[in-house]
């Protein structure tokens, strides 16, 4: 269940995460080295969801469009037509990795292609830079961003409260955005471009969780939590009169202005002793709808109320549907069902046992009927019908004892909302899916209502340990929350998270290269033991035997022939044990905390590195000594890999901007290291299946090199290095591991710190050398296309376009041509430049993908525009040879 975000994060803080400035505002890039690249396709491994959702927002005036935002995540958009969802902030990259928590957003009802998000995770010194707010006006598929001079907490405290970001329904060149930390009010009047605050508004809130906190975690004052505005104030191109506002201030928690935001006031008469969470309104029947709960969760409340604030008379109304001393949470979660305005529902976010529960008014809040209710206790009888089969993993492979049932109705549901277009179908947010339902209505009628999951595509998992193994299945992952998982098939849900015993947090994996049924991981349990062991590939687990003093998972490590392991716990110090863990003793002569690994040939060879000192133990773990090795990061922001098959060959990735950083590579069991020239910064480093006619296997790992972040692959042992992702696909932070797959050239798979399990596979498929940079001559021999629309909405889409060279000669810059038979324009295109005369699009090659060897392919996507229709090109030619078509 999903307890805290902040672990895994400080994890990644301590794995030496670069800071810098934020990206200004269309600044143009600096100048960078010129690097070989490969088109990859990424995807992830599926899990669907994993993560805390706190907001859905469905557009007021165009049917089916939504989007949901994550606590570390990013955001997304529906796909009606898939019932999927696309996400949108893959482009954030590593230095701006805070920006993929999105604290709000909003869509415009006035041009539903405009999309706003307000980004950044802490709003402390975890995150290295100022929150921003991001803007688009192709439904999010681009973005530009304006910073702001505070930093914003999409994965703070009161995150589920909100909007707190929202656009003037009447003049949407006017936004509000409402700020953490005594920062108050702001807004925009030019479409987001540009931001004030407003300092007219007199209350920057004061509520803090635990002011006593000296992290600045939990003692940051929440802010302004929500804005609302009144759409019968106003007409079209004027900006709306009434705008109510939310502050996290028990004894003032909303404020009302009613000249458009020139001046402000408390609103007479309102309840005190709670923090208004949402603030809704239905403006046909003149209510404002508000839900209150004692703390700004999103995992505490104690006690909460629902009210209704009359807007004509300034009546309040409680409406609660429990007396208060019955509750034992707060509400949060708040929707009006916009073809039918008297129909309110609301969560009570809180409520962790027995579940959560959601309460339904067909007369305004005048009487309530709950989704669930006690026969005799503890049976209970519910509205609702669940079917989790497309992510069975819901269950938790639990068998509580009643009235807690599983699959849970939900927990830390503080997004609700009806779409505005249909009666039906309604979503709502949970610490780890999205769930939904289309025949809502059903409630109402005494029948029941089903409920499933409405989440895939949407993948929001923190990912601390990757591993592939040469045979079983081909993934297994170490997560944050949900455990870990292992894959058989990447494009299919487990049917399980590891369980036996189900750790909250999985912090470590390894298996024995020489017999890859036994696997080992180590993690974060609240009673139990802290490491687990399997003897089937990871399909099956049953718990070891703690040390004493153990309170974490820490790292650990198996022999490569299965035989022993070593372990390095949280709490205790280094331990080692033959067979599985039944008896543990200390290791000598390595400090505690030390992140320790295998050699994956000699299974009596354990490594170990802590403070810049290498440690190596040849006795199965219970003696280290420090190696002479010398030059090597300081601290402990450090990853580091034996190679397979490869006895005595380390690759040690890490450091920190003000000391020694990036790659370093031994081959004398870490007597000494020599460190890779080029590579200015590497954070991790991992093996895959050598490339045709090399001997070496591949390697990879998150780096900078040229001064470009990304990900890269070497398949000549270091010597060259191409970069196989793009800046479309960054995910932010992807510091915590990385893995090739020893059985398929070139793939790869990247942990991510909010974006779950990426994995990438190279569209050439030839295993050469990359071809470097030439002249771009039109190339001769076939060629093939597959033009693939990924995403479509009302006067846009998207489009990625792959170009194969089916010929026998290797191309040295291509161009490709195409005529598209509607009005369809290109808008913006990656990975290729482009001209347009007409209709007629020239798409050519950069300087990294010139060169195309045969049989070989490589891609390129674009956003464009489009009416009427959006038919595909017909032919496409390359010179005067037109393309086959896939």
């Amino acid at each position: 269940m999903r307890r805290t975000r902040t672990l895994t994060v400080l994890l990644a803080l301590a794995a030496g995460l670069l800071a810098g400035p934020p990206t200004a505002l269309a600044a143009e890039p600096a100048p960078r080295a010129a690097l070989a690249a490969d088109s990859y396709t990424w995807q992830n491994a599926r899990i669907d969801g994993g993560g805390f959702v706190p907001g859905i927002v469905f557009n007021r005036t165009e049917k089916d469009l939504a989007y949901a935002r994550t606590d570390i995540g990013g955001a997304y958009r529906w796909q009606e037509s898939s019932h999927t969802w696309t996400p949108l902030l893959d482009h954030v990259g590593w230095d701006d990795w805070g920006h993929t928590g999105v604290v709000s957003v909003a869509s415009d009802s006035v041009d539903p292609d405009r999309v706003y998000a307000a980004v950044g995770t802490y709003t402390n010194d975890w995150d290295p830079t100022n929150g921003a707010v991001l803007r688009s006006g192709d439904r999010g598929a681009t973005w530009r961003k304006t910073d702001l001079p505070f930093k914003l907490g999409g994965n703070m405290p009161g995150r589920g409260m909100g909007e707190r970001l929202a656009v003037d329904p009447h003049d949407n060149d006017v936004l509000y955005l409402g700020a953490p930390s005594g920062h108050g009010l702001w807004r925009s009047t030019d479409a987001g471009v540009t931001w004030a605050e407003v300092t007219a508004f007199p209350n920057p809130g004061n509520y803090a969780q635990d002011p006593g906190d000296t992290s600045g975690y939990a003692s940051d004052n929440q802010g302004i939590t929500w804005v609302t505005f009144d759409e019968s104030t106003g007409s079209a191109g004027t900006a709306t009169k009434t705008v109510y506002v939310g502050v996290a201030d028990k004894e003032n928690a909303v404020y009302r202005s009613t000249d458009a935001g020139a001046t402000w006031e408390r609103l007479a008469g309102q309840p005190t002793g709670y923090l208004a969470h949402k603030g809704v309104l239905d403006a046909e029947n003149g209510y404002l709808y508000l839900a209150y709960s004692d703390t700004g969760g999103p995992y505490d409340g104690g006690k909460g109320r629902l009210y209704r604030y009359a807007t004509a008379t300034g009546a309040w109304t409680d409406i609660s549907p429990v007396a208060e001393a019955d509750t034992y949470f707060g509400f949060s979660g708040l929707t009006v069902d916009r073809q039918h305005p008297g129909t309110v529902m609301a969560t009570a976010y809180s409520s962790w046992w027995p579940d959560t529960q959601i309460f339904r008014s067909t007369d305004s809040g005048g009487t309530w009927t709950q989704a669930w209710s006690y026969t005799s206790y503890p049976d209970r009888e519910n509205r609702y019908t669940m079917d989790v089969s497309s992510s069975p993993w819901l269950t938790w492979g639990a068998n509580p004892a009643p009235p807690e049932q599983t699959p849970k109705l939900g927990w830390m549901t503080e997004a609700l909302e009806i779409d505005p277009f249909d009666s039906d179908r309604m979503m709502y947010g949970t610490g780890a899916t999205i769930y939904g339902t289309e025949n809502l209505t059903n409630w109402d009628s005494g029948s029941k209502f089903a409920i499933e999951p409405m989440v895939r595509g949407l993948e929001e998992t923190a990912v601390n340990d990757l591993v592939s193994p040469p045979s079983g299945a081909p993934l297994l992952s170490a997560l944050g929350d949900v455990g870990g998982f292992r894959h058989t098939s990447l494009t299919e849900v487990p049917s399980m998270m590891y369980t036996s015993p189900n750790f909250t947090t999985t912090t470590s994996l390894d298996f024995a290269e020489e017999n890859p049924d036994v696997v080992v991981r180590s993690g974060n349990l609240d009673a139990g033991p802290h490491i687990a062991f399997s003897t089937d590939n990871g399909a099956n687990w049953f718990g070891g035997t703690d040390p004493s003093g153990v309170s974490g998972g820490g790292t650990v490590a198996a022999g490569a022939d299965g035989s022993r392991f070593v372990w390095s716990p949280q709490g205790t110090g280094v331990q080692y044990t033959t067979g599985f863990g039944t008896a543990w003793q200390a290791s000598a002569g390595i400090p505690a905390g030390a992140i320790v690994e295998s050699d994956r040939v000699d299974p009596a060879t354990f490594y170990g590195f802590k403070s810049g000192k290498f440690y190596v133990s040849t006795d199965g773990g219970a003696t280290f000594t420090a190696s002479a090795a010398t030059g090597l990061p300081a601290g402990d922001s450090v990853r580091f890999k034996a190679l397979p098959g490869g006895e005595g060959d380390v690759w040690l990735a890490g450091g920190a901007a003000d000391g020694p950083y990036g790659l370093w590579h031994s081959t004398d069991g870490g007597e000494t290291f020599a460190k890779l020239p080029g590579v200015d910064a590497a954070d991790t480093v991992g093996f895959g299946k050598a490339a045709p006619d090399a001997s070496y296997q591949t390697l990879f790992t998150s780096a900078e090199i040229g001064g470009v972040r990304g990900i890269f692959r070497s398949t000549d042992e270091g010597a060259t290095w191409t970069r196989v992702n793009d800046d479309a696909h960054q995910w932010g932070w992807t510091g915590a591991a990385i893995t090739g797959d020893p059985r398929v050239y070139g793939r790869v798979y990247v942990a991510t710190n909010g974006r779950g399990v990426v994995y990438g596979d190279t569209a050439g498929g030839d295993g050469g050398t990359d071809p470097g940079p030439g002249p771009d001559p039109t190339p001769t021999g076939a060629c093939e296309v597959e033009y693939t629309v990924t995403n479509q909405w009302s006067g846009g889409f998207q489009a990625d376009v792959r170009l194969t060279n089916t010929g026998t000669s290797a191309w040295n810059g291509w161009s490709l041509d195409w005529t598209f038979p509607g009005d369809q324009r290109v808008t913006q295109m990656w990975n290729a430049e482009h001209t347009r005369t007409g209709t007629t699009v020239t798409a050519k090659n950069v300087d990294w993908n010139a060169g195309v060897a045969p049989g070989a392919s490589v891609s390129f996507g674009f956003t464009g525009s489009w009416s009427g229709t959006n038919a595909e090109p017909s032919s496409f030619a390359l010179g005067d040879r037109v393309c086959g078509r896939t």
